[in-house]
């Protein structure tokens, strides 16, 4: 090993436990253990820029290991991306850059926020996806303008979650060759040896899923991971795991012990392991003048690197200027749809499922948005959620914009995060709506990380009918509600839906598209307010001079609430009709706007197939919403929408109860 990098792996070690130390809290083992992997990947095989983070064809790097995140820290500390000392001294305190896990926005030079096992894993199989289809789209010969790869670095309790064994597995079907994984094989977890709970050969699950692996009994090893790596580049068919058998706490009194996982070390057991490293003559967060010099001489080379892209760039821009402003508009992400766009799209249609409409309006955009690309879990002619024409990915045809993603719902949803993490693109993806609970870390993630991800999720209420309870979802629209910073649209008829996919696409936040099975009439006469409407959230669908009762409604409730209207009139109650297509946007309105759709001096009656928990916040009382307690039957989906209370003589009867008590 060349001396200088000894030096900078200790250096790292040391700033890392220090760091865990300062804080009383955090995993100092992980960094003592994994420091020479992140050394030889970003010393010697990271293609960056600290002075430009977000450069486009940089090399990502994954830290799926997200606990051990001091070690990152350090690392861009070192790099140059204007990570401070004293950021590191305030490790996991308020206000710092340095949070207990990784975050992504929060941090220059995170590319994923980590820390959830198996998701940043999950994250860098999307964005060798996302490099894998730009390359096969953009690329010329002499103009590789997309070629770069994605490095992690991932551990035991990684590779024991099901959803980074969902993403191997379809990153082997794809054949990812710039995916290359670094195996923290460090044998420990907090409960103890991994023995206890996983014994499985990783090295033969990995082949059997299609990936190159090797394997490394020295984590000490430079060369010998150096050379790893250098092997793993030159599989171009096949993403790599570079198993590396490492020593949690390497060094410190606690090596080898589940004592060095999550705990600091302790003032005793940190002076051995500095006196261990040779940083007994130095004060704690000391930066050795070496070390200094040899990150402040590689920043040099890196900005060349992205000056040497640049040239390409402008020659390509040159040779391909139509490609490269469509490349570059895939960059800026700069895309938004007018209010008009899809004025005539359904003037004809008198009944649509909002998945058919969803479907309509996905090819529609898919013309206009080279960015749009996504799949489905495996359900996409009930999802209506294949761009026709465009092709499929796969390891063959990696230029189609198709992805099939086969039943992986927890896998989709990472991946599809991963690739709006990578940039270029904005990914959906598509499944029924009672299986949002397998994507709901992921969907949680991307709220977390305010990535433009979009989920389609189809098949929204008991209205599915004789696939019975297992498929009706009852709870599942209230609890995507509840994650904050998620747009979660439920639209009343093919307009809204249009109007929905709008709010999603140009909102650039995460966004879930709540869609029917059954077909719903589509309301004309409604149009001009729905196109100006859905983007506030909620608005009045249908009004009456004097209204003594509001009957508030989401999807396919909407229908119902008008039929309803119509039936409380010819009995001499006035009510007036909401739509409420999405709660967090109506919320995020004045309250001017809000007390007059919603009049805070007239009772409102809210119904929805689904959850009544937290329909009180507009309603005063879930006394007064008509929705569902119970799970659903298996019966065709209008009965079962019957039986269960969801028809017009209910809510007159419910509407003229809550007026009796006014």
């Amino acid at each position: 090993m060349y001396a200088i990098d000894q030096k900078c792996i200790s250096t790292l070690r040391m700033l890392s436990v220090e760091a865990v130390e300062k804080a009383n809290s955090g995993h100092p083992g992980f960094p003592l253990g994994a420091a020479p992997l992140m050394h030889t990947i970003w010393d010697k095989f990271l293609q960056h820029n600290p002075a430009n983070p977000k450069w486009e064809n940089r090399d990502r790097f994954i830290l799926s290991a997200g606990h051990g995140s001091a070690l990152l820290y350090a690392m861009l500390h070192l790099a140059g991306y204007g990570l401070s000392l004293d950021e590191l001294k305030n490790f996991r305190q308020w206000g710092s850059k340095t949070p207990g896990h990784p975050e992504y926005g929060h941090t220059a030079g995170v590319e994923a926020t980590t820390g959830p096992l198996g998701h940043g894993f999950t994250a860098g199989v999307g964005m060798a996806i996302a490099e894998k289809m730009l390359a096969a789209q953009y690329n010329k010969p002499g103009y590789d303008i997309i070629d770069h790869h994605v490095y992690g670095i991932v551990s035991d309790g990684d590779l024991m979650e099901g959803v980074a064994s969902e993403a191997a597995s379809l990153a082997g079907t794809l054949g990812l060759g710039k995916l290359i994984y670094l195996y923290d094989d460090n044998h420990i977890t907090i409960e103890g040896d991994t023995d206890i709970a996983f014994t499985e050969n990783v090295q033969q699950r990995f082949e059997a899923y299609g990936w190159h692996t090797l394997r490394l009994t020295d984590a000490e090893d430079i060369a010998g991971i150096e050379k790893a790596i250098n092997e793993a580049k030159k599989e171009s068919a096949r993403p790599s795991l570079i198993i590396v058998r490492t020593h949690i706490g390497c060094g410190s009194p606690k090596q080898d012990s589940a004592s060095a996982h999550g705990e600091p070390l302790g003032k005793e057991a940190l002076e051995k392991t500095r006196k261990h490293y040779g940083f007994t003559s130095c004060e704690p967060f000391t930066v050795p003048d070496e070390v200094k010099k040899h990150f402040d001489k590689k920043a040099a080379g890196l900005e060349k690197n992205e000056a040497d892209w640049n040239n390409l760039w402008a020659k390509y821009s040159k040779e391909y200027p139509e490609l490269a402003q469509e490349v570059a508009g895939r960059w800026s992400g700069d895309y938004a749809i007018g209010r008009d766009y899809f004025a005539d799209t359904f003037a004809s249609t008198t009944a649509t499922a909002t998945r058919e409409a969803s479907g309509v309006i996905l090819q529609k955009l898919a013309g206009l948005i080279p960015a749009l690309c996504g799949g489905s879990a495996d359900l996409a002619p009930s999802n209506k959620s294949y761009i026709n024409g465009a092709g499929d990915f796969s390891a063959k045809t990696p230029a189609g914009r198709n992805l099939h993603f086969g039943v992986r719902e927890a896998a989709m949803t990472g991946i599809v995060n991963g690739m709006a993490l990578h940039g270029g693109f904005i990914p959906y993806c598509a499944t029924f709506l009672v299986f949002a609970d397998f994507m709901r870390p992921a969907i949680r993630l991307a709220a977390l990380m305010g990535v433009h991800s979009i989920f389609v999720l189809t098949h929204d209420s008991i209205a599915v009918g004789e696939d019975g309870p297992t498929h009706q979802p009852v709870e599942q629209a209230m609890s995507l509600r509840i994650i904050p910073g998620l747009d979660v649209l439920r639209p009343a008829d093919a307009l809204e839906t249009a109007a929905a996919w709008r709010v999603a696409i140009n909102n650039k936040q995460p966004a879930a598209l709540l869609l029917t099975r059954q077909k719903l009439p589509v309301m004309h006469e409604f149009s001009a307010v729905i196109k100006k409407g859905v983007e506030k959230g909620g608005y009045i669908i249908s009004d009456v001079k004097k209204p003594q009762i509001v009957l508030l409604a989401t999807g396919s409730e909407v229908s119902l609430a008008l039929d309803a209207q119509k039936a409380l009139q010819k009995k001499g109650v006035q009510a007036r009709v909401v739509s409420m297509p999405s709660w967090r946007l109506f919320d995020a309105q004045t309250e001017k706007y809000k007390s007059t759709v919603i009049p805070k001096d007239i009772p409102s009656l809210a119904i929805e197939a689904g959850s009544v928990i937290g329909w009180s916040r507009y309603t005063g009382s879930e006394s007064n919403v008509i929705g569902l307690d119970r799970f659903g039957a298996s019966a065709p989906g209008g009965e079962v929408y019957d039986k269960l209370g969801f028809n017009v003589k209910n809510v007159v009867a419910k509407a003229k109860k809550i007026l009796a008590k006014k």
